[in-house]
This record gives structure tokens, sequence and C-alpha cells, in this order.
């Protein structure tokens, strides 16, 4: 079974235009706040009427224009958990997951409360109220109640940007669960790029309305086909960009001529106009490589700069650095690109002399179009 959207809805600051289809594997739904992700995840459950297209679950047509369909939400057979999704504060775990299910026989209802209770693990919450369950519990009941109507298809709006971190693995892990079970559409609105990373196997990049990119993740995180898609996904280093010889590009904002993989100058087309390389795909030299073995074998000698630090922001895992490339940096002058090293690496050249050397391998760049 699949779900389809064709549709448009016009807004104040933009209008909405998606098409998408998801089938068994969950999509995750990214982007920044106010690019019509929520607003999408509403035309789909019924709640906001779309201005023309077509929604489509299985053979089931949800809403079509042309043909003047309009299925009220409640019997779309779509569940949803939007954020900020409350309980009823005045019924137990056990009321709350049968509250859809009113309609069904009461020996039907136990047993469908008491399989979501065990597969999200609440068991011995049954007879609790909401206040007395930690922000996890609270977010598997209000799953569980989701899913205990058996829908064809699963809506989340960033079901994990109110826990704590402690939480969100939790409920993160009960999601991965319940998406490996579920096998049916289910789609993950989120603005954080880790958790569509780790929740989604084909991922939807929303911006100001518009699909900058879908398809598989992996695929859209090696090669963003858009600057837009670049920079949603988490890209720190973009640079305008243009074809100088077969296999070379400029890099403007980088000072820099740039060897590049064929199979990016493919993918981008004849005429690149930008080029990115991901933070944490920057090499360093007598760490990630041997410099000297670098020249000898020709073309790997390629996009090796030297390069000084702006700045350095550390977490307690990771370092970012900003780097200058080509010359020392002046006061005030501004970074190059940015690099993420974990700490470990970071200490093996972190007090080698300047400039350290830098490569930007040929097959970690990524070329998009205008």
């Amino acid at each position: 079974m699949a779900l389809t959207v064709q549709i448009t809805k016009r807004l104040p600051e933009f209008e909405l235009e998606v098409s998408l289809m998801a089938a068994s594997e969950p999509v995750a739904i990214l982007g920044p706040s106010g690019a019509g992700k929520s607003m999408l995840l509403g035309c789909i459950a019924g709640i906001v009427r779309p201005d023309r297209g077509r929604i489509s679950l299985g053979e089931r047509a949800l809403f079509d224009t042309e043909q003047h369909i309009q299925v009220p939400a409640r019997e779309r057979r779509v569940g949803v958990l939007f954020q900020g999704d409350s309980l009823f504060p005045h019924r137990t775990v056990a009321e709350n997951i049968a509250f859809g299910l009113h309609g069904l026989p009461a020996e039907e209802r136990a047993r469908r409360m008491a399989t979501w209770v065990e597969r999200t693990h609440l068991r011995g919450l049954e007879h609790r109220r909401p206040r007395e369950l930690s922000g996890g519990e609270q977010q598997r009941t209000a799953l569980a109640r989701a899913l205990a109507t058996e829908p064809e298809a699963l809506l989340l709006d960033e079901p994990l940007s109110a826990l704590d971190t402690h939480l969100r693995g939790q409920v993160e892990a009960q999601l991965q669960e319940t998406f490996a079970a579920f096998g049916r559409p289910a789609l993950l609105v989120t603005h954080n790029i880790e958790e569509a990373y780790r929740l989604g196997h084909q991922l939807l990049v929303l911006s100001r309305g518009r699909v900058a990119a879908f398809g598989p993740k992996e695929q859209i995180f090696r090669r963003p086909p858009t600057r837009a898609a670049a920079q949603l996904t988490g890209c720190k280093n973009l640079s305008q960009a243009r074809m100088v010889a077969d296999g070379q590009i400029e890099a403007a904002d980088w000072s820099c001529k740039l060897g590049i993989a064929p199979e990016s100058q493919s993918a981008a087309g004849r005429t690149p106009a930008f080029v990115g390389i991901r933070a944490h795909h920057l090499e360093f030299a007598g760490v990630d490589f041997d410099e000297a073995s670098a020249v000898s074998s020709g073309s790997a000698a390629r996009n090796i700069f030297p390069s000084w630090p702006v700045r350095v922001s550390e977490t307690p895992f990771r370092v970012t650095l900003f780097l200058r490339l080509h010359e020392a940096p002046a006061d005030g002058a501004p970074h190059h690109l940015q690099a993420e090293v974990y700490k470990e690496k970071w200490r093996k050249f972190r007090d080698r002399p300047l400039p350290w050397r830098v490569r930007l391998a040929p097959e970690a760049l990524f070329l998009m179009p205008e």
C-alpha cells in the first residue's frame, strides 16, 4: 500500500507544492521552521484542505479536486501524532490508548489496548494519568493511541522535539521498532538532520513549500541535487563554481581551482554553479593521508592546500575548525572552510606547526546546478 501526494496549497508567504510517494519505508521530512512541513501533514490527515491536487492511500482517494473528493479526517484511517499532542489529562494510560476504539466491542478494545501497552513498553503504567508519567512515557502513550486504531498510514510531527537527550533516545528507539513492524506508509517531520537520517529510509527536503530533494537518504547526503538541499542537510562548505577545464573547476569563494571526480561532473550537468564538501570530509596531511605519497601518485595530489585556523569551537566529543586557505589570516579575516573532527583525531595534529595541509578529495566534492 502506498501513500501518494500531489497537492498545492497557497500560504501567506509562499505556495506549498509537494509531490511524494511513501510505501513501506519511513520518509523523514526535513526542513527549517516555516517550510510547510506541518501543513503538509495537516493536508494528508484531512485537517487542512489543499487548494488542488490529489491524495490517495492505496486504491482509496482521500482528496481529489477533480473528482470532488474530501474524505473527513476521522474516516481516513491515518494515525497522527502532532507536535505537543497532549493526552487527555483526566484519563489513564489505558483510557487514552483506547480512546479511538469506542466503536469496537469491549473485548476487542481491551485486546488492542493490551497489545499496544506491550509494544510501547508501558506495562505497569496502565492506570497512571499523564501527570504521573515522564515525557518519554507520555510520548509512547500518544504513539500507542495513534497506532491502536490500526491506521493504514502514520504521520508524526516532531515527536522528539520536546524531550531531553535521554528521553529522546528512548523514544527514538521505540520509533525505530515501530517503523520496522508497521510496514506501511509513515512520514516523520523533523528539523534535526541526524534524527532524519537515523529514522528515515527516504528523505524529503522541503524549502519554503517546495521539494528541494526527495529520494534515498544516502544519495541525498552524498550528492545533494540542489544548493538548498545541501544547506538543509547540513553542508557547511559551499562555493560558487565554474568549469575551467575538463575535470577542473574554480571555486570562487575558496579562491582555488579543484580537480573533480567524473561522477561529480556528470551529476551536475554541463554548467555547475556551486561546489560543496561536507565538513567531516576534509582530510589533514599526516593523519588522513601522506602528502609525499599523494604527490607521487599524480592525480591524487590535486586539491591539497595550506590552511590556518581562524578559530576553533569544541564540544565534548567533536571540534569544529574554521580554516583559511593559502595564507595566514589577518585580524578579522573570514574563514574559507569548516572542518569537523572527533577529538581523538584533533589531538593528533593540533600541536603541529602551521600551516596544516588540508585536502579536498575529488570524490568528496559534489557539484550543483544553478
